[in-house]
């Protein structure tokens, strides 16, 4: 009874909904999926208060944001539009706050705290108040030095040191350089001041050690050996404290994993840190003896008052506090408020106010969490939780108002109308801290707006009696799905693929890639369904790949935007990696078979004579004759977990190998060994910047999924499979929605057929779905509290296999030389929809803007054993896409002109991959 009724309420939201969206979009309309597509509708949605919600919408629990949160901050907001805040300090006289930002307009940013406008930017850019030489920023700092006349920003290369103005602005940047030693750099993390300001003491993260600098001069004094990057610090009397977020040195015979040189203590299954310490420096006595004091993981954040240090355990959840007398941990504070999930909380700072109240900053709960603290020996007493903006990342009492600087602050909204992930925004929120019965009255909405509720992660209980259904009630009750094949791909946003379908919700003149040049995903939208409100959570591939694999972008990722220099894809970083593991471990805990193919892969070896061309004629003649590629390709992993399930012989990311080449990799092994439980890919050239033209690569990608559809559709196993098809992230175009919307499709005899599902889903519900069908336990706080999207399925199977369509656009548009067995020759394109090109030809009076954008590609390293993504600037990179996709006729959305390269707004600032 309870299944028809849910029914017959979807039947019902079909026809509403169905009706508004016919009302909405009447033109052009695509040939073919006009009639295919319907509309569904679902009781229970990815996150289920959500509904249809759109990220950006104001609704009564707060602002929808793209990780399956709302925010609505207590207190007062200030949005800053100048990028992410990495980390933010407060003036002596309480007057300003220092911010350093990434991925905006600058690096630097002083706010007047009394008006709560941007005094003053500094960076890079010819618009920016003060001009210095690099717009990198470290995990730590900025800091004042005690009677505020000066202030330190820490950079990859060492720090820059302002003066301080009378008004607050800084003045005369001089660079303080710490040399780089056997090729890495200093990458410094925090620096305090010595009482009298004669001294700075700087961590040095990326060469394991702290410094001592004449302030004066900046020249180094002193050098300590700490543990593993060293990221915090505080001074008690001649006790420097020094928290290393990678722990202590590893021991002989340990597992270890790398994190910028240096081998980490680590689970072999999880990837991750096993310890976290703190280094004691007796300052007064340079050949004294390092204390270490052990502590929770990921040690971050130190803050030190009345004869006490509290140390953030980012990875562990909670905080240390040691006497600073016996150097002694005295006690360990949660910081885990849900009873549901013990991991993901991630807290990264901390103060004590005047009036005992000690307060923590949970970054991925968007939430300051409240104790009650006397001393040392007396336990804190948790109070509850006040929520803030989008991860909060520092908090400092000033008078008396508290003020938390926002990492995230309102998500990518700084664009009013043609978003993008990397318009970023942060905010500062300032309040007057309540009484602690108000404080327990906001807990309840922090629980809401995070999804966290009881019966969040049901299990099984029964699993004899249970029907099989495709997306179990109950985590561990059976599933009619028994393979799960997890697909990522590279950057698009929704309205770049499927903007030009009009029973979505798109926008064509935002369509790059429409039906002539992805007609696979166009067919598999008209047959499983069309998801026009999925978010993908990361700004770019160190997150997106995290997300997707941890369900999570871990903390110390977070941070290190404004740098990466220590790692960006941090597959081979111990320290991005969570304590409870990914998604593959989980999988293998549960008891079920895992294949990787490419994904989270970061090494490769290719054979001599590999090329873009050899390869596609290799991939021709094996699907023709069956026959063993002629180029194996070898891969590998940081992660031994990963090593024990991938399959080798399929590339990483790297756009100098076609994706109908990976393909054919996997279909012999699918053909000869069959599929695991868990089957994860990494197609990755819709990413665009290799040796073919941009709208080629996207549709040798759309080739290869379609191919790779077709195969396991017709396939014995397809009648208990699922195949999951997502971004990593969205960055590298624009969407009128939101800069996060994604493509995505379900694609499954269990899905639902030939609908319009307009419910938000982001990559964490995704996720869910695939624990809750495999029986996964859920990785932290955000996938348990996410809502498995069991309403994209249905019980009633529709066994109709997928018959990939043949390409529209020729694969090997642009490639020079031509490959020894001849050019691609596409089927026609569709007249209905948008024109694909057919040609590399440039007008003549674009050629030298051509010449320069092909030059300037030649320098980014996206092709080859060593290809990263996201080498290249996004704003060049989306340009050089768009142009070469267009012929360069035309201008990128939003552009007046076309743009050399040099000349691309915000070209001055560094990617997140080449900090150069």
């Amino acid at each position: 009874m309870q299944v028809a009724r849910q029914r017959r309420v979807q039947q019902r939201e079909q026809v509403n909904l169905f009706g508004r969206l016919v009302g909405r979009r009447t033109m052009m309309v695509t040939a073919g999926i006009a009639v295919a597509l319907g509309v569904t509708g679902t009781a229970v949605a990815s996150t289920a208060q959500f509904g249809t919600q759109q990220v950006g919408q104001v609704t009564d629990h707060g602002t929808v944001v793209s990780d399956d949160q709302y925010i609505k901050p207590y207190g007062d907001r200030t949005v800053i539009n100048s990028g992410k805040i990495m980390s933010s300090v407060v003036s002596p006289d309480g007057k300003h706050l220092a911010a350093s930002v990434t991925d905006g307009d600058s690096a630097l940013v002083i706010m007047d705290l009394a008006t709560g406008k941007v005094a003053q930017k500094i960076g890079t850019n010819t618009a920016d108040d003060l001009r210095i030489s690099s717009s990198a920023v470290g995990q730590e700092g900025p800091t004042y030095s005690p009677d505020g006349k000066s202030l330190w920003l820490g950079q990859a290369t060492g720090y820059t040191k302002f003066t301080v103005n009378a008004d607050g602005t800084l003045a005369n940047p001089v660079a303080v350089n710490i040399p780089t030693v056997s090729g890495h750099q200093a990458l410094v993390g925090a620096a305090v001041f010595s009482a009298d300001g004669s001294t700075v003491y700087g961590a040095v993260n990326g060469q394991n050690k702290v410094v001592a600098i004449d302030a004066a001069t900046g020249t180094v004094k002193a050098t300590w050996t700490t543990g593993t990057a060293p990221r915090g610090l505080a001074l008690v009397g001649g006790k420097l404290y020094v928290s290393n977020e990678g722990g202590r040195p590893a021991k002989d015979g340990e597992t270890t994993i790398n994190s910028y040189g240096t081998q980490v203590p680590a689970d072999r299954e999880t990837g991750a840190a096993t310890t976290g310490t703190v280094s004691v420096i007796n300052t007064a006595d340079a050949s004294a003896a390092v204390g270490t004091i052990d502590v929770g993981l990921h040690p971050t954040a130190v803050y030190a008052k009345n004869g006490v240090l509290f140390v953030t355990n980012t990875s562990d959840n909670s905080v240390s506090v040691i006497d600073t007398k016996s150097d002694k941990v005295v006690q360990t504070i949660s910081a885990q408020p849900w009873a549901e999930s013990s991991v993901g909380y991630e807290p990264n700072a901390v103060t004590l106010t005047d009036n005992g109240r000690l307060l923590v900053t949970l970054g991925r709960a968007n939430a300051v969490a409240v104790y009650r603290y006397s001393d040392a020996a007396t336990p804190a007493r948790y109070v509850g939780l006040l929520p803030t903006d989008y991860f909060p990342s520092e908090i400092a009492q000033v008078g008396g108002k508290i003020v938390v600087s926002n990492t995230r602050g309102i998500d990518a909204r700084r664009n009013p109308s043609k978003h993008g992930t990397h318009d970023t925004t942060s905010s500062l929120t300032t309040f007057t801290l309540p009484s602690d019965d108000e404080i327990k009255s906001y807990t309840p909405k922090v629980f809401r707006m995070n999804g966290w509720s009881g019966d969040s992660l049901k299990l099984s209980k029964n699993k004899g009696n249970v029907p099989a259904v495709p997306v179990p009630a109950r985590l561990g009750d059976p599933s009619t799905i028994k393979h799960v094949f997890y697909l990522v791909k590279e950057n698009r946003t929704y309205d770049q693929v499927y903007g030009d379908i009009p029973q979505g919700n798109g926008d064509p003149s935002l369509t790059q890639f429409g039906e002539n040049v992805t007609p696979n995903q166009h067919a598999l939208a008209k047959q499983f369904g069309l998801y026009d409100n999925f978010y993908d959570m990361g700004t770019n591939s160190a997150e997106g790949h995290n997300w997707l694999n941890q369900a999570d972008n871990p903390e110390y990722t977070e941070s290190s935007a404004g740098e990466y220099t220590r790692s960006y894809d941090t597959e081979d970083d111990v320290l991005g990696h969570q304590k409870s593991g990914f998604i593959w471990t989980g999988a293998k805990a549960a008891g079920k078979s895992v294949k990787d193919y490419g994904e989270f892969q970061t090494l490769e070896q290719k054979p001599s004579g590999a090329s873009w061309q050899n390869l596609y004629c290799d991939s021709k003649d094996m699907a023709a004759t069956g026959s063993p590629t002629k180029y194996p390709i070898q891969t590998g992993s940081a992660i031994p977990s990963l090593n024990d399930v991938s399959v080798q012989g399929f590339p990483k990311f790297d756009t100098s190998v076609p994706d109908v080449y990976k393909e054919q990799i996997w279909e012999q092994d699918f053909k000869k060994n069959g599929p695991a439980d868990l089957n994860m890919f990494w197609y990755s050239n819709d990413h665009t910047g290799g040796p073919a033209n941009s709208a080629a690569q996207v549709a040798d990608n759309d080739l290869a999924v379609g191919r790779m559809v077709d195969t396991i559709t017709h396939s014995k196993y397809w009648k208990d499979s699922a195949i999951f098809i997502v971004e990593d992230d969205s960055q590298a175009g624009k969407d009128h929605v939101d800069g996060h919307r994604a493509p995505v499709q379900i694609i499954s005899p269990y899905a639902n057929h030939g609908t319009v599902d307009s419910h938000y889903y982001s990559q964490v519900t995704m996720v869910r779905t695939i624990e809750q069908i495999l029986g996964i336990h859920p990785m932290n706080q955000l996938d348990t509290a996410a809502t498995p999207m069991a309403g994209a399925f249905t019980n009633k199977p529709d066994f109709t296999p997928f018959n990939a369509v043949a390409n529209r656009t020729s694969l090997t548009l642009g490639v020079s030389p031509a490959p020894s067995c001849g050019v691609d020759t596409p089927a026609p394109q569709n007249p209905a929809a948008a024109p694909a090109p057919t040609t590399t030809a440039v007008p003549s009076a674009q050629r030298p803007l051509a010449d320069e954008w092909k030059k300037w590609l030649s320098k980014q390293r996206l092709t080859g054993d060593n290809a990263v993504p996201d080498y290249a600037n996004n704003e060049q990179m989306d340009r050089y896409t768009w142009y070469d996709t267009h012929n360069f006729d035309k201008p990128y959305p939003g552009d007046k002109k076309m743009y050399a390269p040099k000349d691309v707004p915000g070209a001055n600032l560094p990617s997140a991959e080449n900090d150069g």
